[in-house]
């Protein structure tokens, strides 16, 4: 009988199972909230010809859904959609989000009905996320139509956020690796409560596991900016050695400016190409564990942008002779 797996400490196994999920959204947006990146995905019309191309169709293990503008479906009654094979009610839904929108091309009109579906039939031709309004021409009511109930609240995730189960699966297990990869894995798992010999038990397993699934790759994961020559797992942006009671340990925050539900901690997830609509950018070796400060810092900019952008900044502070200021007021000259 195989040994049973002990379940990694509560906040860990938790950080490692949202990496599976998207982030979130609120009722005022299209989007689902924190669920499975392989749900239903939206794709903007204007993107489609591109997306279809570079990723296909098929590859959407829960379907897709075209978000057309009113305008740009107007604009033809609809002949555009026809020609990429695309069939209102079916497969794509007019997306209003303007009030000037919603005038212009009111789908009480044309007697629609809200979208009702992720799936073939959408049951409706049309979703609406206007925003509320006090002011000026635009004032007016906040007009959220289609998928808006308690069982089906949002349409689908963003395409740049899709991955498949199995890409998902694979990117949970390296992700557990490099935690592993870590100095202080196992002290710090034991001090949160697993045994020293479940942590090694369970350390090994996904270890081998990975193997199987060619998921340690030195040179990849060295390449990837995800380990370094040591094979400890780093921040990919400032190369640091991340250690795993930054796993445990919560954002720090400046005085009389807390927030008391502050869940976010030290080490967050990070993408190291980042997401862009047309690729796919969950999968192994593009995903790290960085500081959550770096991945703030770069966020959908890039590493290599972010890089030149921080370059520029150190230049011009040494040039105007602040970083200077800096080390010799440090050095008490």
């Amino acid at each position: 009988m195989a040994e049973r797996i002990e379940r990694l400490p509560q906040l860990l196994d938790r950080k490692l199972y949202k990496t599976g999920q998207t982030r979130g959204a609120d009722n005022d947006e299209i989007f689902q909230n924190r669920v499975s990146r392989n749900c239903t995905v939206l794709i903007p019309f204007e993107h489609y010809s591109a997306v279809i191309k570079s990723m296909g169709s098929e590859v959407f293990e829960n379907g897709f859904i075209v978000l057309v503008k009113p305008e740009h479906y107007f604009t033809d009654n609809g002949s555009a959609l026809a020609a990429a094979g695309l069939t209102l009610g079916v497969d794509a839904v007019v997306f209003y989000q303007t009030r000037q929108q919603w005038r212009t091309f009111n789908p009480e009109h044309f007697k629609w009905t809200p979208a009702s579906s992720r799936k073939a039939p959408l049951n409706g031709q049309y979703v609406a996320r206007v925003a509320g309004t006090t002011t000026g021409d635009g004032a007016g009511e906040r007009i959220n139509h289609g998928y808006t109930t308690t069982d089906l609240k949002g349409a689908g995730v963003r395409i740049y956020e899709y991955a498949s189960k199995a890409n998902i699966d694979a990117a949970r297990l390296q992700l557990e690796t490099l935690f592993w990869r870590c100095h202080d894995s196992a002290e710090v798992v034991i001090a949160n409560g697993m045994t020293a010999k479940g942590a090694e038990t369970r350390r090994v397993a996904i270890f081998a596991a990975a193997e199987a699934g060619k998921l340690l790759d030195n040179t990849k994961l060295r390449n990837s900016r995800l380990v370094d020559a040591e094979h400890s797992t780093i921040c990919p942006l400032c190369l640091e050695r991340i250690s795993a009671a930054d796993f445990f340990s919560r954002v720090a925050q400046a005085a009389g400016r807390e927030t008391h539900d502050l869940t976010v901690t030290t080490v967050s997830l990070f993408h190291i190409k980042e997401l862009r609509v047309g690729e796919f950018g969950h999968r192994p070796y593009n995903l790290g564990w960085g500081h959550h400060h770096c991945n703030v810092v770069v966020k959908d900019s890039g590493i290599d942008a972010t890089l030149m952008w921080m370059s520029q900044v150190i230049s011009r502070n040494v040039s105007a002779g602040y970083l200077l200021k800096e080390k010799s007021g440090a050095s008490g000259s």
